[in-house]
């Protein structure tokens, strides 16, 4: 009998600590939301197109996002002339275009990729609403993140995509991001950092300086110029040609 309570006890205790672990889930993510807008600004955004420099081992480029919520995402980056294209769509997967590979045709994108980057054709990216949209999300503790003790959220899309977000525990807002990608038949990890967040004129807070690790320890530097919220956008921009 003894024996019989401990164990209920022992368990009514693992029950409660992972009720605290969804709680503390749920109110990082909340805040993170609140902080870049809120729920119901973020939601009522039909499109979002950035325009941005670039700038990888003394080479610059300019770029152009542009998001369709829930249809497509389109980004175009010029290297002096040589147009990188990475399309995805919400029901006919990716494709892409780079002629500084050889790939000077369109062609289907890698279905992992594919899946990873869908996260971005919702408000909110994978963090909000992520039950709702098939998402598990993990505290994973907090990790240091150029000196801000950062919480670790791992989210699993629906898609199967894999994906780290770390969240600062003062502003909310998300200084780094890690994803594991194919690249070359290899699985890899992809760090992104953020930072130099601005509030637009619709209310949107996004960050206007990052920083994209790319293989052979380059990185490739990335200052915003320019984002518009709600612009009108042509679907038949995410067309494969």
């Amino acid at each position: 009998m003894k024996l019989l309570r401990v164990s209920v006890v022992a368990l009514a205790s693992l029950s409660a600590s992972f009720a605290v672990q969804a709680q503390t889930v749920d109110e990082i993510v909340n805040k993170h939301i609140e902080a870049i807008g809120g729920k119901d600004k973020i939601n009522a955004m039909k499109s979002l197109r950035i325009e941005a420099d670039m700038e990888v081992m003394g080479n610059q480029a300019t770029s152009t996002t542009t998001v369709l919520y829930g249809k497509g995402s389109l980004s175009e980056i010029d290297f002096g002339g040589q147009k990188i294209v990475n399309c995805i769509t919400a029901d006919k997967g990716g494709w892409s275009i780079n002629p500084m590979a050889g790939q000077v045709t369109a062609e289907p994108m890698p279905e992992e990729q594919a899946k990873l980057g869908k996260s971005q054709l919702y408000p909110g990216g994978a963090l909000l609403d992520y039950a709702t949209k098939g998402n598990k999300v993990e505290l994973a503790g907090q990790e240091d993140v150029n000196g801000v003790k950062a919480w670790k959220l791992k989210v699993t899309t629906k898609e199967g995509g894999n994906l780290s977000f770390y969240i600062d525990p003062t502003t909310y807002y998300v200084v780094k991001t890690v994803s594991k990608i194919s690249a070359g038949g290899q699985e890899m990890e992809q760090g992104v950092t953020f930072s130099d967040y601005k509030k637009t004129d619709y209310g949107f807070v996004t960050p206007y300086t990052s920083s994209i690790e790319l293989p052979q320890g380059m990185t490739l530097n990335v200052t915003v110029k320019k984002v518009e919220v709600n612009k009108e956008i042509d679907t038949k921009i995410f067309d494969k040609p």
